[in-house]
């Protein structure tokens, strides 16, 4: 069983992820990354993270790998608070454009994700990766499979 199915079984999706916000438990990619779920409405959700060392690749630049785990999150969560109890959805595609590098002192980082469109069978989200003073540093499109449980 998931993690957000422990935490709100039988819940619609938005529920379930304010379930799992609640719950003050994370998964496991939150931890590794040391991001957190901030803020979730429907068609809408929020991450934010400071990145620092655990995320620098040997270039000496946070990885990209970063900023798209971010925004995969986003534009996911952004879907899964659309979802009925008896749906769940997986990523088929997420493009992700850099628009300037992340580093160490970037600072905190907001995640942005909304849905644009939203199928029985496919979901379409983007997101934007902004720091505080609201400059982009990545942006995503994401296209999401929808799929009964």
């Amino acid at each position: 069983m998931s993690l957000v199915q422990e935490v709100g079984k039988d819940l619609d999706g938005l529920s379930q992820l304010r379930a799992l916000m609640a719950s003050g438990r994370k998964p496991g990619i939150l931890v590794s990354l040391d991001f957190d779920f901030a803020e979730v409405e429907k068609g809408w959700a929020l991450f934010v993270g400071t990145p620092g060392e655990h995320a620098y690749n040997p270039i000496g630049t946070v990885h990209g790998g970063y900023a798209a785990t971010l925004l995969d999150s986003a534009c996911g969560c952004a879907v899964h608070s659309q979802l009925s109890a008896q749906q769940a959805y997986t990523t088929v595609e997420l493009k992700v454009a850099y628009h300037r590098p992340i580093m160490r002192d970037t600072g905190p980082l907001r995640a942005e994700g909304r849905v644009v469109s939203m199928g029985r069978r496919v979901a379409f989200a983007s997101a934007e990766l902004l720091d505080a003073n609201k400059r982009l540093y990545a942006s995503a499109t994401s296209t999401l499979l929808v799929f009964d449980r």
